[in-house]
């Protein structure tokens, strides 16, 4: 026999804190916030504005600074809006179509990481073909790739999370919809659904992780081969990737390989990937990275002298 699904709203518990703490982490998430979209918004227009737009590894950068703000958006407003609202309800096709574009554009995310190793693994391991293999018609089809393959990946999160029954309660104990915190709610054996989900996204992360660091590793070994400058120049270029990459995908690979009644730390590990790496994103493409400043100063002293005029 079939079982109804009675739930048409969950309540979003989030982080439990005291009151105070609630409001001290309204401020800062909403700094935090802002801090993505100021920093990311800086980097698209650095690049869209100079010469760094020609280059693969800065087109790849460009994408992932229009992705970031829009990644956060579908978790962090709501998040912020919860801590000072007594009302945390969300309708339940709400709930699906937050959990739908969250892991389609963590998705895009995983797979620019991916395309941004590949440029850096040809930039060092076959630099006389960089150019022809990492040329701009490859570059697209990368992205496009991306968006593909992050639309399969989050179809499939979603039908794996519609075919459960909901018939209370409808507690989720979380700041947004996911997929683990809502199988936990499901009212019938769900050890499918478990398998699918950490078959879905935590093994794609761990799999993806290990393939990212495989090729850093490849990628160092052979810089051996280099001179001095250009060895310190890619290895600057390499670290902010890996800082990237590391800040990423650990907290993911954390929340979603165990199985969802392991352990109930997911709602602190997922901050990481949805707060504090975005942020942190633009400073650390920045700030280790000579070019990238040099073309801050050539692009913004431009715009404020042409807007003074």
């Amino acid at each position: 026999m079939e079982i109804p699904n009675n739930v048409t709203e969950f309540i979003l518990l989030g982080i439990r804190m005291k009151k105070e703490m609630k409001t001290i982490c309204f401020v800062i998430f909403t700094t935090c916030y802002l801090a993505i979209f100021l920093g990311n918004f800086i980097i698209f227009i650095t690049i869209t504005y100079s010469h760094l737009m020609q280059q693969p590894m800065y087109y790849f950068l460009w994408h992932l600074s229009f992705m970031d703000p829009c990644f956060t958006s579908t978790i962090v407003p709501r998040m912020i809006s919860d801590l000072i609202s007594s009302k945390k309800t969300i309708s339940f096709n709400c709930c699906m179509t937050q959990l739908f574009t969250f892991h389609l554009l963590a998705g895009v995310e995983i797979f620019i990481l991916v395309s941004m190793a590949f440029d850096r693994y040809v930039a060092i391991c076959k630099p006389l073909h960089y150019m022809t293999i990492v040329n701009r018609q490859r570059c697209n089809m990368l992205i496009l790739t991306a968006w593909v393959l992050a639309f399969w990946h989050s179809v499939a999160q979603l039908f794996t999370i519609l075919r459960l029954p909901f018939c209370g309660p409808n507690q989720l104990d979380h700041y947004m919809c996911d997929s683990k915190p809502l199988l936990k709610l499901a009212c019938k054996d769900k050890h499918i659904a478990n398998i699918l989900v950490i078959a879905n996204t935590g093994m794609v992360a761990l799999v993806t992780f290990l393939v990212l660091v495989a090729s850093y590793i490849i990628i160092l070994y052979n810089l051996r081969k280099h001179s001095s400058e250009s060895r310190r120049k890619a290895l600057s270029t390499c670290a902010s990737h890996v800082m990237v990459v590391v800040l990423f995908f650990v907290p993911c690979i954390f929340t979603y390989i165990p199985p969802p009644d392991f352990f109930s730390n997911e709602k602190e590990f997922s901050v990481f990937y949805t707060v504090i790496a975005p942020m942190l994103n633009p400073l650390i493409y920045t700030l280790r990275n000579s070019e990238m400043k040099n073309a801050m100063r050539k692009v913004w002293c431009r715009k404020v002298t042409s807007f003074l005029k």
